[in-house]
């Protein structure tokens, strides 16, 4: 798969020569933009000898760079043998090298990551203005030419694509660690009012065509986009290309586009639009702009009134006679210093504002030592002789168990028990019998020994057969086992 697969054309972006390898691939690359393909090793060598850092470079070290990048795939060489006058200079093999489509992608790449904070995003409502015109031609390109109709869907395709990326963009620029900071920054105040303004003007703009869009994009016949998809893929499909690209890819790839922009401005069904999504961005976004400049402007009004207020207090101590007026002033306008907060599960007997802490009951807090070697009191009470109680209970258990032992006993017909043939039981009897199971299906021999000491054997049903074992408190649905007893190994 090609998802899987390492891309060796990028390393030349960060290894220990990174600094030889990328002057050579723009050097190259430029002169690629000029429409020179094919340049020699000479002219690469001169170019970089012009630059400070390339003092020292030989020639011998750019032609083995070249050599790892023609290994890395970034640049193919193609021998020129028409310079070649000797038998020695066509053995040296003069090269010539290109760009591949790999290298012209990642430099243009690696142009658009050195340049992205200098060109930035932006919200441009001409974008909408242009893709709603678009769409008003949709059922024109029905009836028009496939050139016609491709160049219309290469303009729409272009339009959607800048507006979806230049919005997220945009509101990304928002997020950051640094947009943060300088929204809590007075600086910010000097910004605000434009940010805002210029996200209104888009949010005005986006509802003045979003909503036509979306009742087009209903409004409009499936035949009818069906035959511009149609005229599209006619137009894609006569488009020489070097590389082998399946028709089915590309009917598949105009589809998913058209859809796109489809749930772009009218959502799905698990999903909503992300128009709808963007007036939310937006929105929040004025108002976190807004509620930060609030903070701002609020904190810079109560440091200017606070000052006030401190010039004012001190003009009060300064007319204080007395050492006691200035303690109850300070009292007064900054509380108690040495207090003691006490804090604990107190439930008063009363929610008045005005009643004393003198009028209710006090609460009582049971203090203990905070030393590991403390140990709570224990009482001490006598050991009861409870031997008559243990003796009731077990005479009562074995009371219980002869009974059981009686009632199990009807039940072995040929000195063993089938459990097919059982009537209704009662619940410890049920609780005895699956007991006696358990034993078994435990035991590698499928063994198992009684209350009493009788050995018996646990038989599997024939086939897998099952049974309906009838109880006091309902029917449990089991394997048809069988217990069969063996004579005298009571143990």
């Amino acid at each position: 798969m090609k998802l899987t697969k390492a891309i060796q054309e990028v390393k030349y972006l960060a290894t220990e020569n990174s600094w030889r390898y990328r002057p050579i691939m723009r050097f190259c690359f430029y002169q690629y933009e000029q429409l020179k393909y094919w340049l020699y090793k000479e002219e690469i060598f001169e170019e970089l000898r012009k630059h400070p850092e390339f003092v020292t470079y030989t020639i011998e070290e750019c032609q083995q760079d070249l050599e790892t990048l023609v290994q890395w795939g970034n640049v193919v060489p193609v021998q020129d043998t028409a310079k070649a006058r000797t038998v020695e200079e066509f053995k040296t093999k003069q090269f010539r090298y290109q760009l591949s489509e790999y290298a012209v992608e990642i430099e243009r790449m690696t142009i658009t990551l050195e340049n992205l904070l200098v060109e930035g995003a932006s919200l441009e409502p001409k974008l909408i203005e242009r893709i709603r015109e678009a769409l008003q031609q949709l059922p024109a390109m029905a009836e028009a030419e496939p050139k016609v109709t491709g160049s219309w869907w290469h303009g729409l395709n272009a339009d959607f694509k800048t507006l979806n990326q230049n919005y997220q963009d945009y509101i990304r620029s928002f997020h950051s660690l640094q947009a943060e900071e300088l929204m809590k920054s007075t600086a910010f105040i000097a910004y605000k009012d434009s940010i805002i303004e210029y996200l209104r003007e888009f949010i005005k703009g986006l509802q003045t065509n979003s909503y036509w869009i979306e009742e087009e994009l209903r409004s409009f016949d499936q035949k009818l986009i069906e035959t511009v998809i149609k005229k599209v893929f006619v137009y894609e499909k006569s488009i020489p290309r070097l590389e082998t690209v399946s028709q089915e890819d590309i009917y598949e790839n105009i589809c998913g586009r058209w859809q796109s922009i489809r749930q772009w401005f009218l959502g799905s069904e698990n999903r909503s639009s992300e128009v709808s999504k963007l007036f939310d961005i937006t929105n929040e976004l004025i108002r976190k702009i807004t509620r930060y400049a609030a903070q701002i402007v609020e904190n810079l009004n109560s440091a200017a009134n606070r000052k006030e207020e401190y010039k004012k207090l001190a003009e009060l101590f300064l007319a204080c006679d007395q050492m006691e007026e200035c303690h109850k002033l300070s009292a007064l306008a900054f509380g108690v210093f040495s207090s003691r907060h006490l804090k604990g599960d107190l439930e008063r007997e009363t929610e008045s504002i005005s009643t004393s802490v003198f009028e209710e009951p006090p609460l009582m807090v049971e203090i203990r030592p905070r030393t590991r070697a403390y140990r709570e009191k224990i009482a001490k009470k006598p050991i009861t002789d409870k031997s008559k109680q243990k003796e009731k209970l077990y005479q009562e258990y074995i009371q219980n168990l002869r009974r059981e032992q009686e009632v199990i006993k009807g039940f072995i017909h040929g000195n063993q028990i089938d459990f097919s043939t059982l009537p209704e039981i009662s619940v410890p009897m049920r609780i005895t019998l699956l007991r006696w199971v358990g034993r078994a299906c435990a035991s590698w021999d499928r063994k198992g020994k009684t209350e009493d000491g009788r050995v018996f054997r646990l038989i599997d049903p024939p086939n897998g057969a099952r049974c309906n074992l009838r109880c006091e408190d309902g029917n449990l649905e089991m394997p048809a086992y069988k217990i069969c007893f063996e004579e005298g190994q009571s143990q």
